[in-house]
């Protein structure tokens, strides 16, 4: 097993090392945030697509079916009830209009749910975090072991050399 670097793990890594390291993930960390941005926007505009083309339809609806469903309805209620012709045709006009209004009905259900949708706001105010996070980290001191210091013995060798 060894760290993201290829050093391996439990090995004294060098300042630089641990710099590369942490630049290495923070790199990751923000490449992984823009991708999970751009997934929760590509919902929304999912959403949005959906909603638009719900009233799209309902408007087709309501736009071409209004002769057709208007003449047969009516001509139908007429055979039917044997009332007056204009009542028919109303009766055949509501209907037409209800149909297209639950369509409609449907779209703004679809308009809400793009609109509540805080996607980006999510992905945003957690990149503020982080980076908050991140500019209140300060490195830990720390206290030097008998490992950590160099024998006196190299010491003497390394002074006499130079």
């Amino acid at each position: 097993m060894s760290a993201p670097d290829g050093s391996p793990v439990g090995a004294e890594r060098s300042i630089g090392q641990l710099f590369a390291s942490a630049t290495t993930e923070m790199s990751a960390l923000v490449h992984d945030e823009i991708a999970l941005a751009k997934a929760q926007l590509k919902r929304d505009v999912k959403r949005g697509a959906v909603s638009g083309g719900a009233f799209s339809v309902a408007g087709a609806v309501l736009i071409f079916s209004l002769p057709m469903l208007s003449f047969a309805l009516a001509y139908g209620i007429r055979t039917w009830s044997h009332w007056n012709l204009a009542v028919c045709f109303l009766l055949s006009f509501a209907a037409n209009v209800l149909v297209a209004g639950v369509i409609a009905l449907i779209g703004v259900v679809f308009a809400k749910k793009a609109k509540k949708s805080k996607g980006p706001q999510k992905v945003a105010a957690s990149m503020k975090e982080t980076a908050g996070v991140l500019q209140n980290v300060k490195p830990h001191p720390r206290a030097v072991g008998p490992q950590d210091r160099v024998p006196e013995a190299i010491e003497a060798v390394a002074r006499s050399s130079s």
